[in-house]
């Protein structure tokens, strides 16, 4: 009954009451794979994208507008006014990047009261070098990763690249090394001026000088090219040589693992910047210079701020840690030096000789027992400063008590030329012998090492050195 009354259920009912399966879904095209992007810095230069390698920002501000701006500045007439301000304010710019981009914001080296910051912010954008946010981020990651890849003036990738290329050319960001800048996002003039860092560097590079000079004296041209324009560019490269030079000319007496460099030169065109080589063993002190007579304007002004109430907690490191760096790196100099040096056969690889067979050898050639160490001194024979008859009467014998004063006390320079002429060890001469084995086996022994991994061999140290004449062996 129940199929009757369902066979004879209208059409549509029935579909009412079956579903009806839908038709296959349209499937969405599968999606377009991109090309894995490279960064325009990854590619290599063609005529169709050599354009887009290029910091166009950068190069208008720091060589269009140089160029373009010191051309005008030969044209145009410098009254002794306009070049004093403009000397001044060179002095002004470039000391507000060293002492306040630089050694207050970057590195932290010493406290400023927030009219001295207003001050260096304001001047440190007329140097047209980027805000004290990206500047000081920077040169953070400069000493973190110095001299890699990213370092960001990698000197090693040449000096004009250090000097300027890193601005000229564009930079994958994904490459760049990351530091804390937490405490300069802290700061309200930090803050302040990164957000407003167009407007500083107008007013403060270009409009402030010219209308110094404008209203000053009426030389509105001369300010604007002559202290505006000319004295940014040397502004620029002077702060510039930091990068390049002070890693290039110079001497490394704290540390010669990385590239910066200490040189009065550098040290003169950039504000005391110079002494680079102690700034980057040292990165918090206030000081680039340590000498008294050492050229660092920067710290004399960071004292002299500190004086009038404006600038606190002045860090320096002890002189004991910066001596311990000097001494270090002299040592290892001194090490290198060794190194190149004829010290001898050390004493454990010389052969071990029966005493009978050293007396039968020095029948045929000129052998000299000392210490328990046999020297050939065949070719010295004739050299001998106590004669010629001396060093004769030692041959085939144990000549220690004669070489350590019982004739003559041998100088330092004596024993470390005997040295040299080492060519073997008599079995129990001395305790050599038993120095050896104890070596050997590591027992009870140290031998002085220096960074080169060579003896050291002090003065009055020497293995044939003995300090009371002793008897010989030919005397028992």
């Amino acid at each position: 009954m129940a199929s009757t009354t369902s066979a004879s259920a209208p059409e549509s009912e029935i579909r009412k009451r079956v579903p009806i399966p839908p038709a296959d879904p349209v499937l969405p095209p599968p999606p377009v794979l991109k090309p894995n992007y490279v960064h325009i810095s990854e590619q290599p230069y063609t005529l169709a994208n050599w354009y887009k390698h290029i910091n166009w920002l950068n190069v208008v501000l720091i060589i269009i507008i140089p160029v373009a701006g010191c051309t005008a500045a030969v044209f145009t007439p410098l009254c002794t006014k306009t070049a004093v301000w403009a000397f001044f304010y060179y002095a002004m710019t470039g000391m507000s990047i060293t002492a306040g981009y630089h050694r207050l914001w970057a590195h932290r080296s010493y406290n400023a009261k927030l009219p001295l910051r207003i001050v260096l912010a304001a001047f440190g954008g007329g140097a047209v070098e980027g805000s004290i946010r990206w500047w000081a981020a920077g040169h953070r990651v400069h000493h973190r990763y110095t001299d890699t890849d990213r370092d960001p003036y990698n000197v090693r990738r040449g000096l004009l690249y250090s000097h300027l290329g890193w601005m000229v050319f564009v930079k994958n960001p994904k490459k760049a090394g990351r530091v804390d800048i937490s405490d300069l996002n802290a700061d309200p003039v930090v803050r302040w001026q990164h957000r407003n860092y167009v407007l500083v560097l107008v007013v403060m590079a270009f409009l402030f000088p010219m209308c110094v000079a404008g209203l000053g004296w009426g030389d509105w041209k001369g300010g604007l090219f002559w202290a505006g324009i000319a004295r940014m560019t040397v502004v620029h490269h002077a702060t510039f040589c930091v990068n390049s030079l002070a890693h290039w000319i110079g001497d490394q007496p704290f540390d010669d693992r990385r590239s910066p460099r200490d040189h009065v030169l550098t040290a003169l065109v950039t504000f005391g910047e110079g002494y680079h080589n102690f700034h980057h063993e040292f990165p918090s002190d206030y000081r680039n210079a340590i000498i008294w007579y050492q050229y660092d304007p920067t710290k004399w002004t960071i004292w002299l701020m500190k004086k009038i109430g404006l600038a606190s907690d002045l860090k320096t490191f002890s002189q004991n840690a910066i001596e311990q760096g000097i001494v270090q790196q002299r040592q290892k100099k001194l090490d290198k030096w060794r190194s190149r040096l004829n010290w001898g056969v050390p004493l454990e690889q010389l052969p071990v000789i029966e005493f009978e067979e050293f007396q039968e050898q020095a029948k045929e050639r000129a052998l000299v027992l000392i210490a328990g160490v046999v020297h050939d001194v065949t070719n010295f024979v004739e050299s001998h400063p106590g004669g010629k008859a001396l060093i004769q009467s030692g041959i085939g014998k144990d000549a220690t008590a004669v070489f350590n004063g019982g004739v003559y006390e041998h100088s330092n320079a004596a024993h470390n030329l005997l040295a040299t002429m080492r060519v073997g060890v008599i079995r129990g001469g001395m305790e050599v012998e038993i120095w050896k084995q104890a070596h050997r086996e590591h027992k009870d022994t140290v031998i002085a090492q220096d960074s080169e991994e060579n003896a050291i061999v002090r003065a009055g140290f020497q293995p044939t050195r003995i300090n009371a004449p002793v008897m010989s062996a030919g005397a028992a």
